[in-house]
Parts: structure tokens; sequence; C-alpha cells
């Protein structure tokens, strides 16, 4: 297992994993800092249920490494980290204790890595991570802090989407009329099909989740299909909002969109699909660029001395100009959106680097 760990941090570029292990209280959680050249890594500490621990690192590393480019892009003096603690998310007995010994775990890394939210975990959470730690984000608002940062990933995901339509169906950036699939309405997915209800746009929603879609049908008159079936839905924009990979193989062929935009990490498995979307006609926008909105919301506790929402909201506003450069870029440079984003990404780094060295 170290080896192959080792081994990824070479490939990957990671500066460092940690494993924490305290039984007592239930907590095994790894903690990735992919890179920290612009500031100290942040990002969100997700709680779930792994296969295996091999899944658990792969997640790590894989959303860590995006967070250094997603911070990049969205202008912040931020490097990429992100946390996983192996537990079910359901858990209650016990769960202020284990987040509060994770808490604990942080003041070893000396501000390396700056937690918050992210899937499975809630503000309630992370004040019982500031119980004992001082490295947190997206605390109680009551309290200063910049709270729930859903809201504010769901509208940075709206003007990607904006952006994107403007692209491929030409006019105006409406999505009114616009056919939109949403595959997820938890926490983000809810707030962005609110942004496109107001919009005028056709919205169908999947969910596992009941409760969610009896919300997403009476609050928004949405459509609702059963999970599989969100990528038969026929439609404009598909928005991927729950877990990752699912855009693959094999639900590509089956997708009759021209865009892919949505909330959640790493939507792809690999590149080796870049070629059959490219081949299917459909631009894809790259999700480590669009779903920044969260990581803005919590980043104004420490990037802006404090939650500012003016602040926040000119950020955000901001993606709608980054996806457009990706896509320019994109264009321009005759590569693949995603890896074009991820080499925009590295040139602020680099540059960042230079200045240092001089």
């Amino acid at each position: 297992m170290a080896g192959n760990v080792l081994a990824q941090c070479e490939v990957r570029g990671h500066e460092q994993v940690v494993f924490f292990n305290y039984p007592e209280v239930g907590l095994k959680a790894i903690v990735g800092i992919h890179n920290t050249v612009l500031g100290p890594a942040l990002g969100g500490c997700r709680m779930r249920l792994y296969p295996n621990e091999e899944s658990a690192v792969e997640d790590v590393m894989r959303l860590s490494e995006g967070m250094t480019y997603k911070s990049a892009l969205a202008g912040l003096p931020l490097g990429g980290g992100k946390a996983c603690v192996i537990a079910d998310p359901m858990m209650v007995e016990g769960r202020e204790q284990l987040f509060r010994k994770f808490g604990e775990c942080l003041n070893n890394l000396m501000g390396r890595y700056i937690t918050a939210e992210d899937m499975g975990t809630s503000v309630a959470d992370i004040m019982s991570v500031r119980a004992t730690s001082k490295y947190v984000a997206g605390t109680d608002p009551k309290l200063g802090g910049a709270g729930d940062p859903s809201p504010w990933t769901a509208k940075g995901v709206f003007y990607a989407m904006q952006a994107a339509s403007e692209r491929v169906f030409g006019g105006s950036r409406s999505l009114r009329g616009k056919k939109i699939a949403i595959q997820g309405v938890g926490h983000v997915g809810m707030y962005l099909l609110g942004h496109l209800t107001e919009e005028g746009a056709e919205v169908t929603v999947t969910d596992t989740n009941e409760t969610n879609l009896r919300e997403a049908a009476s609050r928004y008159n949405a459509k609702v299909v059963a999970p599989d079936a969100i990528y038969d839905v026929p439609c404009d924009i598909f928005a991927p909002c729950a877990i990752g990979q699912t855009v693959n193989a094999s639900t590509l062929q089956r997708l009759s969109c021209r865009v892919i935009a949505g909330a959640a990490n790493n939507q792809l498995p690999d590149s080796s699909v870049y070629s059959t979307i490219t081949k299917r006609g459909i631009l894809y926008c790259p999700d480590f660029v669009i779903n920044s909105g969260g990581v803005i919301c919590v980043a104004s506790e420490v990037a802006a001395s404090g939650p500012n929402t003016d602040w926040i909201q000119s950020k955000v506003q901001a993606i709608y100009d980054t996806t457009r450069l990706v896509l320019d870029e994109s264009a321009r440079r005759n590569k693949f959106t995603e890896q074009v984003a991820v080499e925009l990404a590295k040139e602020v780094i680099q540059a960042a680097k230079g200045r240092v060295a001089t």
C-alpha cells in the first residue's frame, strides 16, 4: 500500500498524503495535500463508506489534485487538498467526538491543510472540528463563518451553463426553454434546480433520495425519472451533480445532450473518454472549473479576511468568464477542454513559482 501511494504521489504531484487512525472514536481518515505553491491547501472533508481503502486513497488523491486546479483558476491564494473520513455519513452516536478528534489531527499538519464541508458532512460537523482546531472554513454564519457553500456552488454551475449554452446554441446566454437533466438533487443540485426553474428551463431530475425527488417535483415542478433512466432523457445539457465518474464509456453511448456541465467532482473516469465525447459532438465543461463556487465561498473566511458576500459574488460571477476562456483556449490549442483547463491552472502555479524565485 505505501509503495503504491508513493507511486501515485509521484505521478500526480502530491506533496503529502497522511493517514489517521483512532479506533477509540471510530476515526479512520486520509488527508491529501496536492500543492501549496499558491497557499495552504483548502478542500472539503468527505464522509463516506468506501468499498476498500484503495478506493478511499484514490478518491482523496483525485479530489485534492482537482482542488489545486480549481483554486488556481478561481484566482484564490490557496492550494489543493482534500480529506475523507471513512465512516457511515448517517452515523449519529459518537459523531461529535469523531470530528473533534479529526480537528486534533489537523493541528498536526500545522495549517498546511484547511478543511470544510463536503459530501456527507455539514456545518455542524465543521463546528465540531473547530472546537479543537482553527484550520477550518465554512463555519456557522451566526459565528462569523461563511456557512453552507452549496448555494454558491450551484450559482457558479448555473453561470457556466450559460456560457456553454451561448457557445453551443448561439444567441443570448439565457437558458429559457433549454432542456436540462440533473443527476442528483441534493444540496447543490436542488439549488441549481431553483436557478434553472426561475430561468425558465425545462428540467428533469433523478436522485436515490425519495424525499429530494418529492421536493423537486412539488416545489419546482420538475419531471422525475428513475436513477438509471436519466441517461436516456433527451436534453440539451446533462448535469452530473452526484457521485463522480458517471460520465463514462457506457453512459456516453446513451446521452443525447450537446453540453455536459454539472457540480459533481471527477465526472470522467480518465482521459480515455475524451475522444468519445469529442466524436459525439458534446461540449464538456470541466468540473473543477465550473463548481468552484463552493471553495470560493469557504475561502472567503481565509482569503478575504472574513466572509464578504460582495467578494464571493464577484468571484462566482467570474466563473462565466473563466468557462469562456477555457472554451476559447480549447479551440485555439485544439485540445480537449479538461486538458486545457489543467494546463491553464498549471500555468498560474508556474507563474507563482517564478515570482517566488525572483
